[in-house]
Parts: structure tokens; sequence; C-alpha cells
């Protein structure tokens, strides 16, 4: 098979040649759908994960969409996994998709503001979690996080929420 990565208009495609009848094919290399949450704990402030995998350092907790999954299924899933919380009101933030975000592959994030609803409890790919506020952040935040944390605090200034 004949593997030959181009760009073209904009597009990361592989040529690969079918083995049965000689024609190119065109397999297109495109963004892995991921969620993260911003999991708001009433008056406390937000919750963060540290990750057990690469890349370590610390995250919102989040990850990858199913096939056949919605992205809300999704943030639901990958909440109650690595935080042990249900979400109540959850809603879409922003979509983040900077290639650089995460050093395994290009990924496209959606991120969802939502409360927590139960007793926090890492598990799943979570080694910890804590309670964080913005002037209390740990280091390193891994997939571009500081940035979407960085909008989320912006925001919440400028509501007064």
């Amino acid at each position: 098979m004949n593997l030959n990565l181009t760009k073209g208009r904009h597009m990361a495609r592989k040529k690969k040649i079918c083995p049965h009848c000689g024609k190119e094919l065109l397999e297109y290399q495109n963004p892995v759908p991921t969620v993260d949450i911003i999991i708001e704990v009433e008056a406390q402030g937000i919750i963060l994960i540290k990750r057990k995998n690469y890349p370590h350092g610390w995250a919102l907790p989040g990850g990858f969409v199913d096939y056949g999954e919605t992205v809300e299924a999704a943030a639901a899933r990958e909440a109650k996994e690595e935080t042990s919380l249900e979400l109540e009101s959850m809603r879409q933030f922003g979509v983040y998709s900077d290639p650089a975000r995460d050093p395994r592959r290009h990924t496209l994030s959606i991120v969802f503001i939502a409360q927590g609803r139960g007793m926090p409890h890492a598990a799943d790919d979570a080694e910890d979690l804590g309670v964080f506020t913005p002037d209390n952040l740990p280091h390193p935040l891994v997939f571009g996080h500081d940035k979407i944390l960085q909008d989320y605090f912006r925001m919440k200034k400028r509501t007064g929420d």
C-alpha cells in the first residue's frame, strides 16, 4: 500500500492505492472529537483532575466522543467516569481546535459548563482531583486548558456570575 501525506485545500490526506483495482483513494485526516467539562462546585470553584496517563498534568474532566454518542452524552459519561459526579444544567461554552493542544493527535474539543451533583472522587484515568479558583490553579495544565480557563474566568468576571 502506497501512503503519501499531502496537503490540499488545507486538508491533510493520505493517498492510498486500492489493492484490488489499483485506483487511487484518498483518506482524509480529520480532527478527533473530544469533550471537556468545566464542572462548577457551588461557591467553591471548578474541578480539575490530575491525569494518570500521558500527557501528565492537570486537566478539565473530559475525553473522546465514542462512535454513535452525542457530545452531551460523552460529557456526562466522562464526568461520571473521572469525577463520580452527575452533571446538572449543562450548556455549551465553546469549541477549541488548535492542532497543538493535544500532543497525541489533532483534536477538536466541545467544552461544556455544568454543575456537579454528588461527592467528587477521582476515578478512571484521574489520579487525583481538586477544586480550584483562578487564584490557585495547579500546574502544568495540559491540552490547552489554560486558554479555556482564561476564557471561562474572563466570561465569569464580565457577566458578574
